[in-house]
C-alpha cells in the first residue's frame, strides 16, 4: 500500500491540512516525522514519528523507511536528492515534483546560495507561502494519488 511522508519539521501548516482531507478522501496513511511533538487529528490514517534531536535525523529516517511507491513531502533538496536516487517521490510544499531532471540544479542552486551566505552575502529567505503555492501543491498532491490510484507508476 502507498503512504505519504511528511518531513515536517518544516513544512506549512496548510500543506499538512491538504494532506490530511486527501488522505482522509483516498483512505491513504499519512506518516509525519519530525524532532519535536507533533499535533495530528484524530484520524487511524495519520500517524507520527519522532526522531532524535540530531542533524538530518528526520531525512535518515525517511530515505530509510520510504518506498518507491511513497511520496515524501519536503522543502529539504539534499534529502529530496537522496530519495530520487531511491525512485521514491518527493514533491515540495509549492507543488514541484522532484526529478532525476531537475533535482541536479536544485541542489547547485541550494549549495550556491549557502556559500553566498556563509560569505557573508545576504541571499534572503524562502518566498512567502501564497494561496497561489497551496493551489499548486494541492494539483500535485491530486495528479499523484490519481496516478497511484490507476495503477501507474509515478516518473
Amino acid at each position: 500500500m502507498v503512504k505519504i511522508w511528511i518531513d515536517a519539521d518544516a513544512c506549512p501548516g496548510p500543506v499538512r491540512d491538504i494532506v490530511f482531507r486527501a488522505a482522509r478522501r483516498v483512505g491513504v496513511p499519512v506518516t509525519l516525522v519530525a524532532n519535536r511533538p507533533l499535533q495530528l487529528p484524530r484520524s487511524p490514517l495519520i500517524t507520527a514519528v519522532r526522531v532524535g534531536p540530531g542533524l538530518d535525523e528526520a531525512d535518515h529516517y525517511l530515505v530509510q523507511a520510504a518506498e518507491a511507491d511513497d511520496l515524501v513531502v519536503t522543502a529539504d533538496i539534499p534529502l529530496a536528492a537522496r530519495l530520487v536516487a531511491r525512485s521514491v517521490a518527493a514533491l515540495n510544499p509549492r507543488g514541484e515534483r522532484y526529478s532525476t531532471e531537475n533535482i541536479q540544479e536544485r541542489l547547485t542552486l541550494r549549495n550556491l546560495k549557502e556559500e553566498l551566505r556563509s560569505a557573508g552575502a545576504a541571499t534572503g529567505g524562502p518566498m512567502p507561502y501564497h494561496n497561489r503555492d497551496k493551489q499548486a501543491f494541492a494539483n500535485a498532491l491530486d495528479r499523484w494519488l490519481a496516478r497511484q490510484r490507476a495503477g501507474e507508476r509515478a516518473p
